[in-house]
């Protein structure tokens, strides 16, 4: 039985070691398919990892997380992630759709409290899918950070704040559509969307260093995001920009826009991948599910075509060119200077997360995302 039993170990340790050795080889292949993607860019700073087989695999940072203190990335650094954010807050209402709280064919106006009427079509109800799925008709030429811009009694212009198309005809971005379910996350739950966030979707899964609202996280480990001009990296201060001042009349349905639910989330690489594991699996992550496989999957159906190969679901991209030959879910993210990006395929069980602090491309167009995307796939996937 000793002899057995040691046996046993010796292959253990041999099996661990090869496997080891393998990992190790793929990480260096990593570091080497992004630093050569990289020469091909100016850039602050980058924060990268890839899931394989429901396992983060890979993590590793590149550059600057202060350029003016060449302070470098860590893996515990917050990013900004712009409209990655829009997979939590659709996450966040499918959670109540899930309870009852409505139907995703549901006049939003019903819970709002006032009307939300494209003029052109006074008799077409906007809907909680519609805004899910960017076809409400919805514009930001208004902007997108004030529900009153909606309002005729408040804002003559109001009209402008819609296409000339009937709602449900059509796909048009809209961040002000998110925006509006970060409101009827706050109406149906009757939390503010900060504290829903947390307490329903990023604590259940272990996420704890990462939320919307800036003022409760240690800004000490935020990445400070930047922008290219005149061959001068410049500090975009909007983007980590306190709202405790604001937050002191909050009311619940009025004031979301506080939080960004269409671009606030702040949250580390690893933690996004995390997240990315969550929905891979369909809503679950270890013993958390915080949504059923039933509706993650209605997340992940085309309602309408966006350009090209790419389509849209509910707060989801669906897209069939970023990786040729394969489809890939997720969405992507860009403001005040960083890009993001956040890719998965179900089938496969790989993804891959990407964010930036300031990019700017040596030469021509800024193809960051699909380059780093296939440069992991390259490397994990097509070994």
């Amino acid at each position: 039985m000793k002899r057995i039993s040691l046996i046993i170990i010796i292959l253990s340790c041999v099996l661990f070691t090869a496997c080891k050795s393998k990992i190790d080889k793929l990480n260096a292949q990593a570091d080497e398919a992004i630093n050569s993607v990289l020469n091909n860019y100016d850039y602050a700073g980058l924060a990268v990892a890839v899931v394989c087989e429901n396992e983060i695999v890979y993590s590793n940072e590149f550059g600057l997380k202060n350029v003016e203190t060449q302070e470098k990335i860590s893996k515990d650094n917050l990013f900004r992630i712009a409209s990655i954010s829009k997979t939590f807050t659709s996450t966040a209402i499918m959670q109540l759709y899930e309870q009852g709280k409505f139907s995703l064919e549901d006049d939003i106006s019903d819970a709002l409290g006032y009307s939300v009427r494209n003029p052109r079509f006074p008799d077409a109800k906007i809907t909680y899918k519609m805004l899910l799925s960017h076809t409400s008709s919805l514009s930001d030429a208004e902007g997108y950070f004030d529900y009153d811009i909606l309002k005729p009694e408040i804002n003559p212009n109001y009209a402008n704040a819609y296409w000339d198309y009937a709602p449900g005809e059509k796909y048009n971005y809209c961040n002000l559509g998110f925006n509006l379910l970060g409101a009827l996350v706050e109406i149906h739950s009757g939390l503010r969307f900060d504290v829903y966030m947390r307490q329903n979707l990023l604590v259940p899964l272990g996420i704890i260093d990462a939320g919307f609202n800036i003022d409760s996280l240690d800004n000490s480990k935020f990445a400070k995001i930047y922008t290219r001009q005149d061959s001068v990296w410049v500090e975009s201060t909007d983007a980590y920009k306190s709202r405790s001042a604001e937050m002191e009349n909050y009311t619940l349905g009025k004031n979301a826009v506080l939080f960004s639910p269409t671009g606030g989330m702040k949250i580390s690489a690893v933690n996004l991948a995390k997240w990315m594991l969550c929905r891979m699996n369909y809503g679950k992550l270890d013993a958390a599910q915080i949504i059923s496989e039933e509706t993650s999957k209605l997340m992940y159906t085309v309602v309408e075509p966006t350009n090209g190969a790419s389509s849209y679901g509910l707060g989801i991209v669906i897209s069939k060119d970023l990786v040729e030959g394969d489809t890939l879910i997720g969405h992507t993210g860009g403001a005040y200077g960083l890009t993001s990006a956040m890719f998965f395929n179900p089938d496969k069980k790989f993804g891959v997360v990407m964010m930036t602090n300031g990019i700017s491309p040596k030469n021509g167009q800024n193809k960051i995302i699909p380059d780093i995307v296939n440069a992991m796939y390259k490397v994990f996937v097509k070994k």
